[in-house]
């Protein structure tokens, strides 16, 4: 039996966003709290680092009406939500911010609307990793700083392997650290450790059958662990099956210049994806998360390019915040271009018979108002179509890159793990990219991880203060 060598009212398992913010909130209420990390040093990697810092719910401004936030959040899964979850969301999005603010985070307005509240200071608009000193990593270090205040622990260098169980309850945390098993007792536990996208025989079992061929654009480190501790405890998990990603030139597997930005997904949803053989096999109206879940289930995912054409890269490929055009090329990304489609098809190695007939059949019924009968079929509502016609023409090697998982372990509105049974854990709450009934669906339907994660961590952090007698 490993040695006991802390005990406190709670627990958190993962220092990334979702797990700081819970143990910080936990803390102002007046719990005794640690937070288990397996980074070791100060400045530990985790996704939240890496992401562009933006809070918003389903491409809105998480301050909009509760009733249009929940809206927005069930057209973009396609109904997957769990409506009770999507409330919880709409509801305490504002308050999130809110109290990030309070905490010393800044945000600064990034453009459109659902960019309102992006912490600063913001990622420079230049492609690969550049997150060192910027908003999210500046959040993360003072939410770190504000536990330590409160007397609470960050134990680095950390290993969650098994929850604790007595009488049907969550009692603490089995851990490593240093070679050494150890445990920690708690009141409560919340698992925050993120998906299990790092580990490539779950997203081998579960997304697609060459996971090797997807790029990491995350930090790697959500291994799963949370998940399979509450597996084996009798916790219920949602579909696995899903994850949000981005649509990424396929150098990014080898050149570290083009990931985790610029995204191609804007250019693919103006254009074609097709595979080794020149056919479409994806309908790119629904947008690059979706087109990246599609490439990653195929044989080869590795085998996929982008076809377009001047229009949309002057068009689409300037869209993004940090666009394609002109930061691809800068990065020494591989863009194969032609004055006819032909030649652009050769360069990139495609079979030019192939790719003009579908580009011409494409194209033809696009005029004529027919995307629907295309095998697949071409949706245009939420991402227009563009004619591939203007020269010059264009070709990128592409790849799916993965960043977190969608799906995971069942929780109710105050963040409880659901068991078998439909009725709460006792003691087990989860927040963040671990949990699931939130994102996903057949559409790859994305609400945003940072609101997300953020909320459910509020509210596990609230709730463990109110059945301890807290100050909630």
């Amino acid at each position: 039996m490993a040695e006991i060598i802390h005990s406190a009212d709670l627990i958190v398992v993962g220092g990334g966003m979702a797990g700081l913010i819970a143990g910080v909130r936990a803390a102002e209420l007046g719990l005794s709290v640690g937070v288990l990390e397996q980074g070791t040093s100060d400045r530990y990697l985790c996704n939240t680092r890496y992401s562009g810092g933006i809070f918003h719910l389903a491409y809105n401004d998480v301050k909009i009406p509760e009733a249009d936030l929940m809206e927005a959040m069930r057209v973009i899964t396609a109904g997957a939500i769990d409506p009770a979850l999507a409330q919880v969301l709409a509801r305490n999005g504002r308050l999130l911010v809110d109290w990030l603010t309070k905490q010393g985070a800044r945000f600064i307005h990034g453009g459109p609307a659902w960019q309102n509240w992006m912490l600063a200071p913001p990622r420079p608009l230049t492609a690969g990793l550049e997150w060192i000193g910027r908003g999210p990593d500046v959040m993360l270090r003072k939410l770190g700083e504000h536990l330590r205040a409160a007397g609470s622990n960050l134990f680095l260098g950390t290993r969650a392997t098994a929850l604790r169980m007595q009488d049907g309850r969550c009692v603490g945390v089995d851990a490593v650290r240093d070679g050494v098993e150890i445990a920690f007792a708690a009141g409560a536990v919340v698992i925050a450790d993120g998906g299990f996208q790092g580990d490539l025989a779950l997203v081998g079992k579960h997304i697609g059958g060459v996971p090797d061929r997807l790029k990491q654009r995350g930090a790697q480190t959500g291994l799963g662990a949370g998940l399979r501790m509450a597996e084996a405890v009798g916790a219920s998990v949602t579909r696995l099956d899903r994850f949000y990603g981005h649509m990424l030139s396929r150098d990014a597997m080898h050149n570290d210049r083009v990931w985790p930005y610029p995204e191609v997904d804007a250019i693919a949803a103006a254009g074609l994806l097709v595979g080794p053989d020149g056919r479409r096999f994806a309908d790119e109206g629904r947008g690059g998360i979706y087109l990246a879940n599609e490439v990653a289930r195929l044989a080869d995912p590795l085998g996929t390019s982008i076809v377009f054409d001047a229009k949309i890269w002057e068009g689409p490929g300037r869209s993004a915040r940090i666009p394609a055009n002109p930061q691809l090329a800068r990065a020494g990304a591989t863009i194969h271009q032609g004055p006819d489609l032909a030649s652009a098809a050769k360069a990139a190695g495609l079979p030019v018979d192939a790719v003009a007939a579908t580009v011409a059949e494409y194209n033809k019924a696009l005029r004529d108002n027919t995307l629907h009968t295309l095998t697949p079929a071409r949706t245009s509502e939420k991402y227009p179509a563009m004619p591939v016609e203007t020269a010059p023409f264009y070709v990128i090697p592409a790849c799916a890159g993965i960043t977190y998982t969608m799906g995971g372990l069942r929780i109710d509105t105050d963040a409880r793990v659901l068991g078998q049974d439909g009725q709460p854990i006792p003691g087990l709450y989860a927040a963040g990219s671990t949990t699931g009934g939130i994102e996903g669906g057949d559409v790859a339907g994305y609400v945003g991880g940072l609101t997300k994660a953020g909320v459910f961590a509020l509210c596990a952090a609230e709730h463990v203060a109110r059945t301890r007698g807290g100050a909630a």
